[in-house]
């Protein structure tokens, strides 16, 4: 596609000095990708009658058309309320992902969804009390690594951390595939020290108020440079990443598994890993 060799060309990938003989290899995993967020409009039928985009005007045309297009024709699972059949305005959180192919030819897709919510003052859900930022770790400045570690995070009926899991690590820098794992394993330590002096709100009101113990998604980025400047928190760019891969939480059993794909949860949220939001029961992107 046009539109993703205009965009992508200009896309920074740091290259870590030293970085040995399978950076090629390592380079042929990476994703160029673009988050996008909004509103979808869910009727009682579970056709979706409209979409919201935020920020329509910062996106690529070329990509807001792709989400459009395809957003309109989900159906999902009816959503219930108080036993009945209820329209709702459901947030969307979306990875449109392109992938270089041979010569200039890119693959632009929809990659994941997911239609968590986050409400401060939401007394059902989660909340944040003290969440303190980790400190960049200094080999990880030194080497001018960055990345984005999405963390599972098991808190306790006092609001206490009890436990915190690295789940998937992407980064955004080129290297062999040696230092690809050194910092990862870098970045996950750091966001799991910080986690673990974390403090959360429970729910007070709902189901989930009874239970013993409650795990939420919490995404920690690690960035340097120039990537966010002013006002300009960088959404509507393409970032260029090599995905890690994803693991299973000690404390959660196959059965507790789900398709959420981690980075379609924006940073500044706590999603409720048990919580997957509305139910969409077609293809992401139609087929």
């Amino acid at each position: 596609m046009v539109m993703a060799v205009v965009l992508l060309t200009a896309i920074p990938m740091v290259a870590v000095a030293g970085s040995g003989g399978t950076r090629a290899a390592v380079r042929q995993r990476v994703e160029s990708s673009m988050l996008v967020r909004g509103e979808v409009f869910i009727e009682i039928d579970g056709s979706v009658s409209a979409l919201q985009l935020h920020r329509e005007e910062v996106l690529p045309p070329a990509v807001a058309k792709l989400v459009r297009d395809a957003a309109l024709q989900w159906r999902f699972e009816p959503v219930m309320e108080d036993g009945r059949v209820v329209r709702v305005r459901a947030p969307m959180s979306l990875r449109v992902v392109a992938r270089k192919l041979e010569g200039n030819q890119y693959d632009v897709s929809l990659r994941g969804v997911s239609f968590h919510s986050y409400g401060k003052s939401d007394p059902k859900r989660v909340a944040i009390v003290d969440i303190s930022p980790p400190h960049y770790p200094n080999e990880a400045f030194s080497a001018g690594a960055s990345g984005n570690v999405y963390l599972l995070v098991k808190i306790g009926r006092d609001g206490k951390v009890e436990d915190a899991f690295a789940e998937q690590v992407n980064l955004t820098f080129l290297s062999n595939e040696a230092k690809q794992r050194r910092f990862r394993d870098v970045f996950a330590k750091s966001a799991i020290a910080a986690a673990r002096q974390w403090r959360f709100r429970p729910p007070s009101e709902g189901e989930a108020a009874s239970q013993s113990s409650w795990s939420v998604r919490v995404p920690v980025g690690y960035s340097l440079g120039d990537a966010v400047r002013g006002d300009d928190d960088g959404y509507g760019r393409w970032v260029s990443y090599v995905p890690g891969p994803r693991e299973r939480a000690p404390w959660r059993d196959e059965t507790q598994e789900d398709d959420v794909a981690l980075d379609t949860l924006a940073n500044g949220g706590v999603y409720m890993a048990d919580d997957r939001g509305p139910h969409l029961l077609t293809p992401l992107q139609g087929g």
